[in-house]
């Protein structure tokens, strides 16, 4: 066992503890995100097209931000995309946009950004610690990993999309 998998138990413990917190009262912790979120993204074009000011729970943020497809999200993509437009979903500019093509409406450009990724990246990291935790296979982690950090996955500018 190399040095990565023999760490990475007692990390997937201290994580698995980590975790349990938020399962243990699931709701609190999703309520706290949301008002995070709502807060945070309230001063973009979405947050005032929907009044991000008025939404204070669960309730408020369901009469005011419509389920929607990718199709009815696409005139705010495209004024990030085409017009270069920032705070528009998100503060700021995004750093990249993930590019996917899908069987519904062609190809989607995805807004990636610098508080995004490390979520996904760390989504990823406790996926992998979660399956460490219950299985106590960790040796895959002495094997060549794709990832990269946070820091240097971003340029100060978003690049242009092709």
């Amino acid at each position: 066992m190399g040095i990565r998998a023999w760490l990475s138990i007692p990390l997937a413990a201290y994580m698995q503890a980590q975790n349990q917190r938020w399962m243990d009262n699931p709701v609190a912790f999703q309520q706290k995100n949301l008002r995070n979120i709502v807060q945070k993204a309230k001063n973009t074009a979405f947050g005032q097209d929907h009044h991000f000011d008025q939404i204070r729970d669960y309730a408020d943020f369901k009469q005011q931000v419509p389920v929607r497809d990718y199709e009815a999200l696409r005139p705010y993509i495209n004024r990030i995309v085409a017009q270069g437009e920032s705070d528009v979903l998100w503060p700021g500019l995004p750093a990249y946009f993930a590019k996917t093509s899908g069987t519904t409406s062609g190809t989607k450009y995805i807004p990636l950004t610098r508080d995004s990724v490390p979520n996904h990246i760390n989504s990823a990291r406790n996926a992998l610690l979660a399956y460490i935790y219950a299985t106590r296979k960790s040796d895959f982690l002495d094997r060549n990993l794709i990832f990269c950090r946070a820091v240097r996955c971003f340029p100060k500018r978003a690049r242009p999309i092709s």
